[in-house]
């Protein structure tokens, strides 16, 4: 009886060293869902009531981080939305979205859906969507581009932020505009030379604004080149996006 009881002690040692030592992999899956409170500026051009047959091409414009929070006149401080509080007027839709978080990049998902129930809620022009951000807008706007290759005729990049990979997965149909000043301390100027570089060498249309001597507030003089905007009323894609 002892030498059936010592057996099956050692017995039951044995099984619980080999099940401390298991490691154990399972599979299982979640649904997640992510709520993004997304509050925009929305700017008609002056002919777009009188003109109801008309669909008209629509501007994307991400701000950068200082604008980022929840005070939307922020986001009227520069871009397009700071030369549109000072009267100018645009031949386009502007969307310009804030992002609700000060010390987070751009939802860009959300992005995309709020960008897709403007167009289907107003006369856009599908094949004439543009794309323009700053700093750490500019940085989302380098992947909006890479996420979402089809949905933009042109794209102007202000001093952002971009992973030389980007630069495979982007439309060759797409041509884009980079600005940058060299003295930039807060994103440097050649995360912008890098990524032009590598553009160009993989055959893609770009142009390249370099500011000698400037710092971060490249967008100052950007958006106030009004060739800027005239060459982005001559792109157009010639499909829409599936």
């Amino acid at each position: 009886m002892k030498w059936i009881l010592r057996c099956f002690c050692g017995v039951v040692l044995m099984f619980s060293n080999s099940c401390a030592s298991q490691s154990i992999l399972i599979q299982d899956e979640e649904q997640t869902v992510i709520n993004e409170k997304l509050r925009y500026y929305l700017y008609y051009p002056e002919d777009y009531e009188s003109s109801p047959d008309e669909k008209f091409p629509l501007l994307l414009f991400l701000h950068g981080g200082g604008e980022s929070g929840e005070a939307l006149e922020k986001v009227k401080l520069n871009g397009p939305p700071k030369l549109l509080a000072e009267g100018k007027d645009f031949p386009f839709l502007i969307l310009a979205p804030q992002n609700p978080h000060k010390r987070q990049w751009w939802n860009t998902r959300a992005v995309m859906q709020l960008l897709d129930t403007i167009v289907t809620n107003n006369r856009v022009d599908r094949k004439r969507i543009y794309l323009t951000g700053l700093s750490r807008g500019g940085s989302a706007a380098w992947e909006l581009a890479v996420q979402y290759p089809t949905t933009f005729a042109a794209m102007a990049v202000v001093c952002g932020m971009a992973p030389l990979p980007y630069a495979s997965w982007i439309d060759k149909a797409m041509p884009m505009w980079v600005f940058h000043g060299t003295e930039d301390k807060s994103i440097p100027f050649s995360e912008s030379e890098n990524m032009v570089r590598k553009l160009r060498s993989l055959g893609y249309n770009v142009k390249f604004t370099v500011y000698e001597g400037l710092g971060h507030a490249a967008w100052i003089p950007a958006y106030k080149t009004e060739a800027l905007y005239e060459w982005m009323m001559e792109q157009k894609r010639n499909k829409l996006p599936d």
